[in-house]
């Protein structure tokens, strides 16, 4: 029913990316200005005499309707989403009790939250350049694999050090999984339910949250999960580690038996036949039962497909062919940074470390601050002497602290459906740079308050109003970059974004102990700074992927 066409450009110019089944990304204009390569036309083809229609890519989407495969779609990569919450957030609960077994200070405390983020910077770009070079649903098997083995591996580890390396690597399959899921989501969906269906996907990392503050409340305040594992003393809590690995190995079981490639990934890569056989099983799903068939038409393509390029095939020195490696792989930064990309990608790189280092660097040390709160007081009340020399014990556990962390991941629900009504009617950038204030102003608030209560409502206010910037994130960042550089440059920023968490986590476990002040209002002026800067970036409200 399919057939592919090329539409050719004998003028296109030489691509500025290379790389393996890649097409002409970008174009110089006359006034030196880059600009997205629009110059690939569809037409109609005389075939033996009767004529068919080319479709582009977004046509295509709409051809084949909006049913049964996009909200399977939803489900798998939704859960995946979660699985990525869930495995960067159970770190958080641990800490009132792995600080006892583990013998940690507050500094290590703040280098264990930190390392997951590490792995994940490391993980970010690399991933996500091998998504756009290899394919978007190979990677997610493999980076979820990663996650959910080496996450699991943590909870038998005797010893910080080895602990903190696990987490490392499990971070690394999290910096993969996270910006190619958004990438490869997105490339699925019809224009005008974009951004709604975008929203939709992100709310599942309030699900993560919820079922990881869920699983830290049933299982780790529990005593019959304590036993001994030869020299290991396993408490509940390394059960609860193992638990939250579930939902990444079961999340690379399901995108490698239900999930096909993404189409506009095969098209880009040359590989229409393959694009042509997800469309149809895309058509065939969604009008499961509705007795409707399938028009026939063509894909319109450009036909300038790029094979290997030059620099993989200079037989130099070994600095050369190193230096011609390297080019390749960090040419999506360049091209990011220049002409029309330029000024919105230092708009987003100055968001995401705002956001990061505010969201991550308090949000995982909201229980621990819950936990020093339990007599009452502001949280930077009576923290003169660091908790582990008091006399304190982690035992029994307070299930106050996971109820209160329960309570405050329940809180993302209006703020996630909040977006996924106002996005496509207000746009991404407005609900960006308003949650933002919006963010900067209740933490400045917890800041000022002096009781638990208030301090718990103003929490809960935080959670809800940032999950509505990191929603609107996601639909900006997947409709400003094109097809070659949408993953590549999703795992840049969320690099960035983990640099700044990292920051964020070792200044909180830095300060906590003797000055609890500078890292919360720190806290306060970036995110305000961020949503001064969201208002340079583009309006993007419903507009088709390039």
């Amino acid at each position: 029913m399919f057939r592919h066409v090329h539409a050719v450009d004998a003028e296109a110019r030489e691509p500025l990316l290379t790389g393996a089944h890649a097409e002409p990304l970008e174009q110089d204009s006359d006034d030196g200005e880059t600009i997205f390569d629009k110059s690939a036309s569809c037409t109609q083809r005389d075939d033996g005499g009767s004529a068919e229609r080319l479709l582009t890519f977004e046509e295509a989407v709409e051809e084949t309707g909006f049913g049964l495969f996009h909200w399977l779609l939803l489900l798998v990569c939704g859960w995946a989403n979660a699985s990525d919450a869930v495995e960067i957030l159970c770190v958080s609960f641990l800490l009132p009790t792995a600080r006892c077994d583990l013998l940690l200070s507050s500094s290590d405390m703040g280098l264990l939250t930190a390392s997951i983020f590490l792995g994940m910077m490391v993980g970010g770009y690399t991933w996500g350049y091998l998504a756009d070079r290899r394919g978007r649903r190979r990677v997610l098997v493999v980076s979820l694999t990663v996650n959910g083995v080496f996450g699991g591996l943590a909870a038998v580890a005797p010893w910080f050090w080895l602990f903190l390396l696990l987490r490392f690597i499990s971070g690394i399959g999290v910096g993969g999984s996270i910006p190619v899921i958004f990438s490869y989501f997105s490339e699925f969906m019809p224009r005008l339910r974009r951004g709604a269906m975008i929203s939709a996907l992100a709310t599942f990392w309030m699900a993560g949250n919820i079922l990881a503050a869920g699983l830290a409340w049933l299982v780790i305040p529990r005593t019959w999960a304590h036993f001994s594992l030869g020299t290991l003393d396993f408490q509940s809590w390394r059960l609860f580690v193992v638990l939250c690995s579930v939902p990444s190995l079961s999340s690379a079981i399901l995108f490698r038996v239900l999930m096909p490639e993404s189409p506009k990934f095969l098209m880009e890569a040359g590989r229409e036949k393959e694009a042509i056989r997800v469309f149809q099983a895309m058509f065939k799903m969604n009008m499961w039962g509705k007795g409707k068939n399938l028009p026939e038409f063509g894909l319109c393509t450009n036909s300038k497909q790029r094979g290997e390029p030059e620099e993989t095939r200079t037989h130099g020195s070994r600095r050369e062919r190193l230096a011609c490696v390297l080019k390749k792989v960090f040419g999506p930064i360049k091209q990011m940074f220049n002409g029309s990309l330029k000024s919105r990608s230092i708009a987003l790189l100055i968001v995401f470390y705002c956001i990061s280092f505010g969201y991550y660097g308090l949000w995982m040390w909201f229980p621990e601050l819950f936990e020093r709160m339990e007599n009452g007081g502001s949280p930077c009340a009576n923290m003169s002497v660091p908790p582990l020399l008091q006399n304190h014990s982690c035992y029994p556990v307070k299930t106050a602290v996971y109820a209160e962390g329960f309570i405050i991941a329940a809180s993302n629900l209006p703020g996630n459906i909040f977006s996924i009504l106002m996005i496509d009617r207000l746009g991404g950038k407005a609900l960006l740079s308003g949650s933002l204030l919006a963010s900067s102003l209740s933490i400045f608030l917890i800041y000022v308050v002096q009781t638990k209560v208030q301090s718990l409502i103003l929490s809960c206010v935080f959670s809800g109003v940032s999950v509505i910037t990191w929603n609107a994130l996601d639909v900006l960042g997947t409709e400003l970059y094109p097809t070659q550089l949408r993953s590549s440059a999703l795992g840049f920023f969320t690099g960035v974004g983990r640099v700044a968490a990292i920051m964020g986590n070792v200044a909180f476990g830095r300060l906590m102990d003797t000055n609890c002040a500078v890292p919360v209002l720190l806290v306060s002026a970036l995110l305000l700074t961020g949503g001064l800067v969201a208002l340079v970036l583009p309006q993007t409200r419903q507009t088709e992927l390039t």
